[in-house]
């Protein structure tokens, strides 16, 4: 019997890692990540599991962001009970994440619910509880960086410095077949080295199969030093402060806040920068922020860079929600750290509605915006904007910086995967979209890989693998038509068609406003008697 690999996630798009694994006796998953993205795309995670969750005998963690873990509870409910591998900074995020992720979706549904009561709709579910998600962490075991982990009879796993985040790893599997023994590398995120934060990726060499994330295949980065990227930092804080108003950063709660943090204040410190209390307006970040100060440490360095982000002086902590609510009342210059990183979650909605408009106010972005997300339209240009049904004009100053990245670009990608040679079989691209993956196929058939080699999987596309090659597999029509993974989809036109309606009869006299309004009902009319 062969092995046989599944992608249910991260295929075509940026979010949902999931990857299977079956062979002689055993059946793994590698991740188990929500879907993030357009509402297409995020409805992936109500529907049942492509698979068996009954059947899955491990789980093999690479991080603990949520497009990673983030369906692990979900997945327990379905009937997972092995365990979930994972080195202990990972494990000791995602005790503090899904519980967040748990208790965001009841609120979320709570919500949604009371609306759908009033509009005479269903009543909907979340996908899991806060305490489904504290149920989930007794599954976890710890692994080393290094050892080697007897996973299942035939089956040994190893975890390998990633760069990426706190306890992110790339993940080597050791499978026995009928073919004889095949080694595949699951690189998760990788980091884009150089960091004083995280240490530089590694991993093995001489595998049979490489599975690589592609998230900035298509784009090469300037590599910046930790001085210049926070000189390049204090222009932003410099030039926020001049337009008059705060600077609100949309930040992702792991890695990148306490990042920043840790930059921003430097720089107060240092003079390079007007002086401002900072206030991170996140409870998940300021846990989180925590469990940096404890294994923060940098192996590369011997040096921990976080032990400095505490409660004492500018920084200034916002756990209840009325801490947030008067962060209203502030006027002039200071500085907001508010998650999601994508705009399209938490109190950084609720800050945006209300700075949007102001001229004086600055939105900095500095993590990837998936597409459909508030924050790509915002980072796209969008000078009108939709959120939670309400229309808010976009006139403060948008900016976006990317030396914060967590990944590696693509000069980096094809270096990490270039270590990795020989490769006996096939590189998988994943985790990227679409000009992505494509522009990082270039670049590794240009280094050296012959094309036929890397393959481009789609959401429940699978592959028969032999330690010389990969063959597609037939398989049932995937949940998501391939085109609409990382694509728009009709929610974001519906929202833009909304936006454009408003402001084209902001401009016409009350006669053509009647005779337009009166045209698109005779349409919409015609469209439901097709």
């Amino acid at each position: 019997m062969a092995l046989d690999l599944l992608f249910h996630g991260a295929a075509g798009c940026v979010t949902g890692s999931c990857a299977e694994l079956g062979g002689p006796g055993f059946r793994v998953l590698v991740d188990c990540g929500m879907f993030q993205g357009s509402k297409t795309l995020k409805a992936l995670n109500y529907q049942p599991f492509p698979f068996d969750p009954g059947k899955i005998d491990a789980v093999l963690l690479t991080h603990a962001h949520i497009d990673h873990s983030g369906l692990l509870p979900k997945l327990m409910k379905a009937g997972f009970s092995g365990p979930i591998y994972a080195t202990a900074g990972t494990r000791d995020l995602c005790r503090i994440m899904l519980a967040d992720a748990g208790g965001i979706q009841e609120s979320e549904v709570r919500h949604l619910n009371r609306r759908n009561q009033r509009r005479g709709r269903e009543m909907v579910e979340p996908i899991y509880t806060e305490a489904d998600a504290r149920r989930v962490m007794d599954q976890f075991v710890k692994v080393k960086l290094g050892e080697p982990i007897q996973v299942l009879p035939g089956l040994e796993a190893v975890w390998w410095e990633a760069g990426h985040i706190l306890g992110g790893a790339s993940v080597e599997v050791r499978a026995e077949s009928g073919e004889g023994p095949t080694r595949l590398l699951f690189s998760g995120d990788l980091g884009p080295g150089g960091r004083d934060y995280m240490p530089d990726p590694e991993g093995p060499s001489g595998v049979d199969h490489l599975i690589l994330e592609s998230t900035y295949g298509d784009r090469a980065r300037e590599r910046v030093t930790p001085e210049a990227r926070r000189a390049l930092l204090a222009r932003e804080l410099i030039a926020a402060h001049a337009a008059g108003g705060p600077l609100l950063i949309p930040a992702f709660a792991v890695e990148r806040s306490q990042e920043l943090l840790a930059d921003i204040m430097t720089i107060m410190d240092d003079g390079q920068a007007p002086e401002a209390d900072i206030f991170l307006d996140s409870p998940m970040a300021t846990e989180v922020t925590e469990v940096f100060r404890e294994r923060g440490w940098n192996r590369a360095t011997g040096v921990n860079p976080f032990t400095s982000l505490h409660g004492a002086g500018r920084l200034k902590f916002t756990p209840d929600p009325s801490d947030s609510d008067r962060l209203e009342q502030l006027r002039g210059w200071h500085v907001i750290m508010a998650a999601s990183g994508m705009c399209d979650a938490g109190r950084v909605r609720r800050h945006l509605k209300r700075l949007l408009w102001n001229r004086e106010a600055t939105v900095l972005i500095t993590g990837y915006q998936a597409v459909g997300t508030l924050g790509r339209l915002l980072v796209d240009g969008a000078r009108r904007v939709r959120i939670q049904g309400e229309e808010f004009r976009v006139r403060a100053r948008i900016r976006s910086i990317e030396v914060y990245s967590g990944h590696a670009d693509a000069t980096g990608l094809v270096e990490w995967a270039r270590a990795r040679e020989p490769v006996r079989g096939s590189i998988f691209l994943d985790h990227g979209e679409p000009p992505a993956l494509e522009a990082l196929a270039v670049r590794l058939t240009e280094a050296g890989t012959p094309r036929e080699r890397v393959i481009i999987p789609q959401v429940d596309q699978a592959y028969r693998l032999t330690p010389a090659g990969a063959e597609a597999e037939p398989a049932p029509p995937p949940r998501i038509a391939p085109g609409l993974a990382a694509a728009p989809d009709w929610h974001n036109a519906r929202a833009q068609m909304i936006l454009d309606l408003n402001e084209r009869l902001e401009g016409m006299s009350p006669e053509a406003r009647e005779s337009l309004i009166r045209r698109i009902g005779e349409l919409v009319a015609g469209a439901e008697e097709t």
